[in-house]
């Protein structure tokens, strides 16, 4: 049985109907952030906060008191950070006290935690040290439990989830060396072959791939030449990482993160049985997109313990550090600072743990709100490192384990810095995030002006949606003029000392705006929109901004009638939003006065070499090599890397 020998070749539209066959096409459930760049705000599928049951909430405490005494006496993220690797006996004792099965149902071994509670979890493992957090996010969050939850059968679920809940390790293999957000080019084979498929190819970045005993492997099966019996296309399967002809070619290293254990895996002749596929062949997708809709959320979860870490150390450092005769918070300067990092942190919790409860209460589609919380974390999260660095000045750049050695504390500042980076890369890289978001976002508009805008369309069939489209938006357009926003008294339960109310306000009236900004748009560009990929990223952050915005507001009622800091809330929503405000009304003005133009040029001109002059004057010390590896299919030449926990 001999694999493909040639890599697919699919033009750019071929590249766009894969990806749109994998997305869900159906909106079954509200979605707060689907109505809000509607123009809609739906305060009502927010508010009042939902909350856990007492039972969740209950064993969720109580694993996590559990898990915070491990993280105190059994993690040194220092030595994880020096030898670049978790210890094997810090892995077994995760196992041991159920840390990888958070999310699986207690019928199979697992805690069965909440999305609330797992996400807890996640962020106080992570703060011990970030390479765990990884380690257990990615084992669980797009590892195997979560597509078999949502798509394995009975049987599956009763092999393989237990064994995840206890002892073994998975991961999720989809990029390749030459395939990165465009899977149509997804090179890596399955062959049917009786009662089992023959996988052949190469993935990169395989987290926790060097030490997974399951993977699950996103491989091409072949459409029949017959048309018959097999649908084909990009399917998803369990594969054990014991089978013959899998071999771990590499351990990568990255500049954060250096615990993790990150591989290249390659497949020759691996025989996998048919009854280890998950869902119909040419799903495979469609799995991994379902499982990211909450699985993205872990990566918030990190953002968040990295957020409430730097404002405890600009909190301590700020006030021992005097300059000038004072201790540099009350320098304003340095106070700005602190301000953005408290109240940013008290938003991505915000917009974190609304999120999660939504997913657990199975009551919204939480797809673009999971999107919106990754996307908005990782920036941020990214930002409130990089201004603890900024106020812990050279101590900022300088290692933990060099403070230690002149007798300072070893504050790991930089490595955080270094270990967030990531988070604006995978999963979705922020640019790819901006068109994953901005599709559901206009989802609507593509919906009633489809063939209006697609070029291979008949006059007839473009008629047929122009009036289609003039019906729908006759409806819509009216209702973005004028909306509760407008009315002074509008959200009044917001009220209570501090006024958030105003805030609310701002945001429904912001809505209405997006909206019709977006209509503008698609109306000026038409079929071209997709190609406006800076604007569509403005017009997906003003949505992110605003959802953050909504969410600290009905956090921070929450807190109040809680009895919970709803002062000291209230006084963090509103410094969150009256900062958002300023990024929202700039965002606003980028949208239609900007330097795409000229970039595009600039581009042009320098993939054209125009501008090879401005490269002179360098010594570059990159080591030769081709830019990507090859990764044709066949036997491994390289040893076998991948280790076992005992």
């Amino acid at each position: 049985m001999s694999a493909p020998s040639s890599k697919p070749t699919v033009t750019e539209r071929e590249a766009r109907q894969v990806a749109e066959a994998a997305r869900e096409q159906d909106w079954r459930k509200p979605s707060f952030a689907k109505e809000l760049f509607l123009g809609r705000l739906r305060l009502d599928l927010i508010h009042p906060h939902p909350l856990p049951a007492d039972e969740d909430a209950r064993r969720g405490e109580e694993f996590l008191a559990k898990l915070r005494v491990f993280c105190e006496t059994e993690i040194d993220a220092a030595r994880i950070e020096r030898e670049a690797r978790i210890p094997d006996g810090v892995i077994s004792g995760l196992k041991e006290i159920g840390a990888l099965g958070m999310k699986i149902d207690t019928k199979y071994g697992g805690l069965g935690l909440t999305q609330v509670y797992y996400n807890k979890a996640l962020a106080l493992a992570g703060s011990a040290c970030p390479a765990v957090g990884v380690l257990l996010s990615a084992h669980q969050s797009i590892g195997v439990p979560q597509p078999l939850k949502l798509f394995g059968t009975d049987e599956q679920k009763a092999e393989f989830l237990p064994r995840c809940a206890r002892t073994d390790i998975s991961a999720f293999l989809l990029t390749e060396p030459d395939v990165g957000s465009d899977p149509a080019r997804l090179a890596t084979s399955a062959v049917r072959d009786g009662d089992a498929y023959i996988l052949d190819g190469v993935k990169l970045w395989t987290t926790n791939g060097v030490i997974a005993d399951l993977l699950v492997v996103m491989a091409r099966v072949p459409k029949p030449e017959d048309g018959k019996d097999s649908r084909g296309g990009i399917t998803a399967f369990v594969v054990e990482t014991d089978s013959p002809g899998i071999t771990v070619e590499n351990r990568n290293a990255f500049m954060g993160l250096r615990g993790i254990e990150n591989g290249v895996t390659r497949f020759h002749q691996v025989r996998v049985p048919a009854a280890n596929r998950i869902g119909p062949e040419g799903a495979g997708l469609k799995i991994a997109l379902t499982t990211l809709n909450t699985g993205r959320l872990s990566l918030p979860a990190s953002c968040v313990a990295a957020g409430k870490w730097c404002l405890k150390i600009a909190r301590e450092w700020s006030a021992a550090r005097e300059q000038w005769g004072r201790p540099i918070a009350e320098h304003e300067a340095v106070g700005k600072k602190i301000s953005f990092i408290a109240a940013t942190t008290f938003a991505l919790e915000a917009v974190l743990d609304l999120s999660s409860q939504m997913a657990d209460e199975d009551r919204n589609d939480i797809r673009i709100e999971g999107a919106l919380a990754k996307l908005f974390a990782s920036e941020m999260g990214w930002l409130m490192a990089d201004e603890l660095v900024q106020i812990r000045g050279g101590r900022g750049f300088e290692t933990a384990e060099s403070l230690a050695a002149r007798g300072e504390r070893a504050v790991p500042a930089e490595q955080v810095l270094r270990d967030l980076r990531i988070n604006r890369i995978f999963e979705g890289s922020t640019e790819i995030m901006h068109l994953l978001i901005a599709r559901e976002a206009v989802d609507a508009h593509l919906k009633v002006a489809g063939d209006l805008i697609d070029p291979d369309k008949s006059l007839a069939d473009k008629a047929k949606a122009g009036a289609g489209a003039g019906v729908f938006y006759a409806k819509w357009l009216p209702k973005l003029v004028a909306g509760s926003g407008q009315l002074p008294r509008t959200y009044g339960e917001f009220r209570h000392g501090i006024d958030l109310s105003k805030h609310l306000r701002y945001v429904e009236r912001n809505a209405r705006k997006l909206a019709r900004s977006t209509f503008y748009a698609m109306s000026r560009w038409q079929g071209r929109m997709e190609t406006k990929q800076a604007f569509l990223g403005r017009i997906v952050d003003i949505g992110a901004e605003l959802f953050a915005m909504s969410a600290v507001c009905v956090r921070a009622e929450l807190l109040r009638t809680q009895g919970d800091h709803g002062r000291e809330a209230y006084q963090l929503a509103d410094a969150f939003c009256q900062q958002s405000r300023i990024r929202v009304e700039e965002l606003f003005g980028r949208l239609w006065t900007n330097t795409d133009a000229v970039d595009r040029k600039v581009v042009k001109g320098v993939m054209g070499g125009a501008y090879t002059w401005l490269e002179e004057g360098i010594v570059d010390p990159s080591g030769e090599g081709p830019w990507i590896a090859d990764a044709s299919a066949g036997p491994s030449k390289l040893d076998n890397v991948h280790r076992t926990i005992d």
